[in-house]
């Protein structure tokens, strides 16, 4: 870069000088009496180019051309600058400028000036550039944390001091803090940060000025992210009861993160029947508790070793220690939820309500603490309306914890978003049916069930609908009538009632059927009575009535063993003898009788004792004849 200077000879009188006030009175009129200037010109650094930038102003416009003049070596010389349209800023270069040159400069717009001139020394008003920062950060050994950051000043000549100031924040944080006091480059120590916090983020940045020009402050340098050294986490807790009976789910032992900035390993301790397990190299921020944990503890990989130890025992301690009485609330007009419980038997050193919203998993938890002889708490977050989050407090002690039982509360409850599915139970008793249904999930009741409503339509009657207590399950319908059936149920909170569940079908038969029929068959039992009665009476007058009707075997007077169903071996049919009446009488000759051919013997064994009753005679047969008589000639007598 070339730089221009003046002529080494006597110092010359600076009578043009005295034209700087008759300018100024003749672009007074230009602005109103009183308003600052909006131009502001500055150089970079000691060797850089010239900038100058403006705010237009509504009633002056905005210049097409800056105006330049030097003051102190040559007095006579003005030069323009185009502005380009719409810009607010130009920029002169170095090699147009004289070193330690005073400027007066303007904007104009058709060759009319639009403000007052501006004085500018070249000398003075320029701004450094940004410090550098080391990205090695010491930190002190001892508690309270201190950070140690050292620096490096812009180019600048050697003759010249510069004052610079730094600030920091927490990583992610919008306000800055400034260090006091301000550092020089002339003698220049390091910058220390005090009452820092361990496994915490952090951000530094620095800039200059010179040393005259208080308010002429150089650009911030770029942001130097750094994180202290490890430490334990301060707030450990434990998700999922362990005193309480889960339905076999597991707990996590839960400790919150350092912040987004800070990447971290951790190491955690449990006892377990007084033998500890140790598990290296644990992700931030959960680990699953073993069953039968007596106590629990996390540290830091390579923490410091006046970092103390995050500990919480985990034994049950008596139902007694307990809190009671837990009561949830909301507050009018804000989204919090507001927790007031009675303090059980015993002393603990705090309580811990936490909460999670229905179907979270563990990990999803939030927990503030509480200090002894605090009875209420009000949960910070966004609470919505319908829907359920569980609230739990718990009492801890160096001994031990227990937890009261868990309140399900909506910060504003709605009407439910589905109803209850049904099915059909067996009948009890036959023919009355039975039915059951399901819980409505939480997140579908939006609220406390106050009832349900079950409602019945058979065929085109109109529907009928009964309210059911909410602690109910299953119901009897023993009036409802035949035919097809089609039942819905719906839930209901103090919001309203929801809409009605799937419906279930059913076909009840007609339960008046064997009603109907068991008249007819009563009748035709009299009917029956009623003619054995008169058969009884007038046996002989509808004699040739029941022979045309019934078979014969049911009017016959002696049945006939073959129409009996006995299991003995058919018999055949022997003809009846003629009855005996007066024949001829003839004579015969006196023969050798045949062998007569028993007839096969009967079973001995009877089936049925009526068979045995009414077995007919072989008189009653006709088998046997009158007394045998010897046939023989008479003999002649004397006589």
């Amino acid at each position: 870069m070339r730089e221009t200077r003046a002529a080494p000879c006597r110092p010359r009188p600076r009578p043009k000088l005295a034209l700087l006030p008759l300018l100024v009175l003749l672009f007074h009129g230009t602005r109103p009496q009183g308003s600052p200037g909006p131009l502001q010109c500055y150089g970079v650094g000691p060797l850089g180019d010239l900038n100058c930038s403006w705010e237009p102003l509504r009633d002056l416009g905005t210049p097409s051309t800056l105006h330049l003049q030097s003051l102190k070596y040559h007095s006579n010389r003005t030069w323009t600058v185009a502005v380009p349209t719409g810009q607010s800023w130009v920029t002169i270069p170095r090699e147009q400028l004289t070193t330690s040159d005073e400027l007066l400069v303007w904007g104009a717009e058709a060759g009319q000036p639009l403000w007052t001139p501006v004085f500018v020394n070249l000398e003075t008003q320029m701004k450094p550039e940004a410090p550098r920062l080391d990205p090695d950060v010491d930190f002190s050994e001892d508690d309270p944390l201190e950070a140690t950051v050292r620096w490096s000043p812009p180019r600048w000549p050697h003759h010249k001091v510069l004052v610079c100031q730094f600030r920091y924040r927490r990583c992610q944080e919008m306000a800055w803090t400034l260090l006091e006091p301000e550092q020089k480059s002339k003698p220049q120590n390091p910058v220390e940060i005090q009452g820092l916090e361990l496994a915490t983020g952090y951000e530094v940045s620095g800039r200059c000025r010179m040393e005259k020009e208080e308010d002429l402050w150089g650009e911030w340098s770029p942001i130097l992210s750094f994180q202290t050294l490890p430490s334990a986490p301060k707030d450990v807790w434990i998700s999922g009861n362990p005193c309480g009976t889960q339905g076999g789910q597991k707990s996590l032992l839960l400790w919150k993160a350092p912040g987004h900035c800070v990447q971290l390993s951790y190491r955690v301790w449990f006892q377990v029947k007084g033998q500890e397990l140790i598990l290296e190299e644990t992700p931030c921020c959960s680990s699953f508790v073993p069953t039968q944990v007596e106590w629990a503890a996390v540290s830091a990989v390579n923490a410091t070793s006046w970092d103390p130890l995050s500990n919480l025992s985990l034994v049950c301690l008596g139902p007694g220690s307990a809190p009671h009485g837990v009561v949830v609330s909301s507050i009018a007009g804000s989204t919090e939820l507001l927790v007031t419980w009675q303090q059980g038997s015993g002393e603990p050193q705090e309580h811990v309500v936490d909460w999670a919203q229905d179907g979270d998993p563990l990990e999803d938890l939030n927990w503030v603490r509480l200090p002894p002889g605090k009875l209420s708490a009000l949960l910070p977050g966004n609470f919505e309306g319908g829907v359920p989050y569980r609230i739990t407090v718990t009492a801890v002690s160096p001994g031990g914890l227990y937890s009261a039982a868990s309140v399900w509360w909506f910060r504003e409850e709605l009407a439910p978003l589905a109803g209850p599915v049904l099915w059909r139970l067996q009948d009890a008793p036959p023919g009355t049916p039975a039915i059951a249904w399901g819980v409505v999930p939480r997140h579908q009741l939006r609220g406390h069930l106050t009832h349900y409503t079950l409602c019945a339509q058979s065929g085109t009657r109109p529907s009928v609908c009964m309210n059911v207590s909410g602690n109910t399950q299953n119901i009897t319908l023993p009036n409802l009538p035949w035919g097809p059936c089609e039942l819905w149920m719906t839930a209901s909170t103090i919001a309203g009632q929801g809409p009605p569940g799937p419906s279930l079908r059913l076909h009840l038969p007609d339960n008046t059927l064997k009603l109907k029929i068991l008249p007819g068959v009563i009748c035709l039992w009299g009917l029956l009575l009623i003619g054995c009665g008169v058969r009884l009476a007038t046996p002989g007058r509808c004699l040739h009535l029941w022979h045309k009707v019934l078979p014969r075997w049911v009017w016959e007077k002696v049945p006939d063993p073959a129409n009996s169903n006995s299991s003995q071996p058919h018999m055949e049919e022997v003809p009846q003898a003629q009855p005996p009446r007066d024949l001829p009488i003839l004579e015969v000759e006196d023969i050798e009788p045949l062998p007569v051919m028993e007839p096969p013997q009967a079973s001995s064994q009877l089936d049925s004792g009526y068979e045995k009753h009414f077995l007919p005679t072989p008189e009653e047969l006709g088998l046997l004849g009158p007394p045998r008589r010897s046939h023989f000639w008479p003999e002649p007598t004397s006589g």
